[in-house]
């Protein structure tokens, strides 16, 4: 089955700047009915607003300054977009930062888990055909570091691990075939955005090299990256894992990535 953006309403989170931006440009290039950008950097959001509402037209893109870790303004932004456009179509959980230092950890679990877990949860209450809903497609941004080990920074890839797991099993058909909504996950490579720059690890040993090491990852354009999750939304399965690398072609990983759990599970109900 193929899925389509003309007429859809999108939440995106995080897209002021970044892939976020370019999947914003993207996405009015396949003629969407209205894109809600939610951001903290108010200044970015409300120049990006002005310049595309300008060439697509009034009330194409509106921009909500909003914390994502803060529940009151997040569902607030939900609510306004619900009220304004009578509906939500598409959420892009794509809010996230990189840095395991010991002042910001802890908001980088806030950011990367916690507000995508409720972004969804939100979104599938909207959404959801069982409780009145029409459906739906929830896209969670994931990482290449889901999928490898790196010691320097345990944190940040811990957090995108945990959006595997969360997608892929809420996406399940369990879920999927009541509620009318699917789920999916973007493992964007390494990107050249301003994350790339901003790294930092709990341990100043490891801050010596760390940005080193994380440039041996291909590095991809964010144009790339941005073209790459409108194409895995027009052709993904509820559940499904999408790799997003190296300027490549967006690519389905959903069977190598569940081969593992299901030997895992073999093993613990052997």
């Amino acid at each position: 089955m193929s899925y389509e953006w003309k007429n859809k309403v999108v939440i995106i989170t995080g897209a002021a700047s970044g892939i976020g931006e370019k999947v914003v440009r993207c996405l009015l290039q396949e003629d969407v009915k209205h894109i809600s950008v939610l951001d903290v950097n108010e200044k970015a959001g409300v120049a990006l607003q002005n310049e595309l509402n300008s060439k697509y037209g009034a009330n194409k893109i509106k921009f909500y300054k909003c914390d994502v870790t803060k529940d009151d303004q997040l569902f607030g932004a939900f609510a306004s977009v619900k009220d304004d456009q009578g509906y939500l179509d598409v959420l892009i959980n794509n809010a996230g930062i990189m840095n395991d230092s010991l002042p910001v950890y802890k908001k980088e679990i806030e950011i990367n888990v916690t507000a995508l877990v409720s972004g969804t949860l939100k979104a599938l209450e909207i959404m959801r055909k069982d409780g009145g809903g029409r459906g739906g497609t929830v896209i969670n941004i994931s990482s290449v570091a889901g999928l490898t080990k790196m010691p320097m920074m345990p944190i940040y890839w811990a957090t995108k691990a945990a959006v595997l797991q969360f997608s892929n099993c809420i996406g399940h058909d369990d879920y999927h075939a009541r509620t009318g909504v699917r789920l999916l996950s973007i493992c964007f490579g390494a990107t050249e955005t301003a994350l790339l720059t901003k790294l930092a690890t709990f341990d100043k040993q490891m801050n010596d090299v760390l940005e080193q090491t994380c440039r041996k990852y291909p590095v991809q354009s964010a144009e790339s990256a941005a073209r790459g999750l409108i194409d895995a939304y027009k052709n993904g399965v509820s559940g499904s894992i999408w790799l997003v690398n190296n300027n490549k072609p967006a690519l389905d990983i959903s069977d190598r990535y569940n081969k593992f759990y299901d030997d895992m599970m073999a093993l613990v109900f052997q």
